[in-house]
């Protein structure tokens, strides 16, 4: 996300490249992940409020095509398979938080100020995915407070929740990506696709016997493939695996 000089704030351009990206690369099998970050000091700010809105009537039917077009951009990052690693700086506030609950890996600064702005400027606080994502990585409680006042979390809770898999110093921040894509790019192509999509439907699986059914067609999915014997090959012979070969 690149307008720093508005702290990345959602404007209508960026709400459109943003749901267009992430819709597009669904059928990408050579995009194999995600790095999500904003420019500056910053992750971002949520919605612009300083964007001209126009002099057309306000309606429902409009507001909710409206509401539609930003909350897609969501829905699109769960859907698709590429792992999403978010790297937090600064603000993640209103959608900028949603923006980042919404990816699968998450690093931060000591700097991070996450909340559920909406709240703060006449709206509800469930909006763009947040009371669905929150409440499952926190528990009601935690998310009840946070969404009913408003109130930021910063990076050492949030590293303590589980919100965060870590919270580094902002030189550090590009660094410590990097090391997360390198690891996931030493994965099998499909195995690192199928594994998104397990963990997503584990968070409303039906039972503990839905998902493994869900595990069991996944590592036969894999075992079929090539990349299987090449990553055997490879743990035998003490050496990176070269997935390359396989494709």
């Amino acid at each position: 996300m690149n307008r720093p000089e508005s702290l990345n704030a959602l404007n209508r351009a960026l709400v459109e490249e943003l749901r267009d990206f992430f819709v597009g690369i669904y059928w990408r099998h050579d995009i194999r992940l995600v790095v999500l970050r904003g420019a500056g000091a910053n992750f971002c700010a949520g919605l612009d409020l300083k964007e001209p809105r126009g002099n057309a009537p306000r309606t429902v039917s409009a507001g909710l095509i409206s509401q539609r077009q930003i909350s897609e951009i969501v829905i699109a990052m769960r859907r698709c398979p590429q792992p999403i690693i978010a790297l937090i700086d600064g603000a993640a506030s209103g959608g900028g938080f949603a923006l980042a609950l919404a990816s699968d890996v998450r690093v931060a600064t000591p700097t991070l100020k996450m909340n559920a702005a909406f709240i703060k400027i006449g709206l509800s606080a469930c909006d763009i995915g947040v009371s669905y994502f929150l409440p499952r990585m926190v528990g009601s409680s935690v998310a009840a407070e946070l969404m009913l006042t408003g109130r930021f979390l910063r990076a050492d809770r949030a590293l303590a929740l589980g919100v965060v898999s870590a919270v580094v110093e902002p030189h550090m921040l590009e660094a410590e990506g990097r090391q997360l894509v390198d690891e996931m790019l030493r994965t099998t192509p499909l195995g690192l696709r199928l594994t998104k999509e397990a963990l997503n439907h584990a968070i409303d699986a039906q039972g503990l016997e839905a998902q493994i059914a869900m595990e069991d067609r996944n590592q036969i999915l894999c075992a079929q493939g090539e990349d299987f014997g090449e990553g055997v090959r490879a743990f035998l012979e003490k050496r990176p695996p070269d997935y390359s070969k396989t494709r």
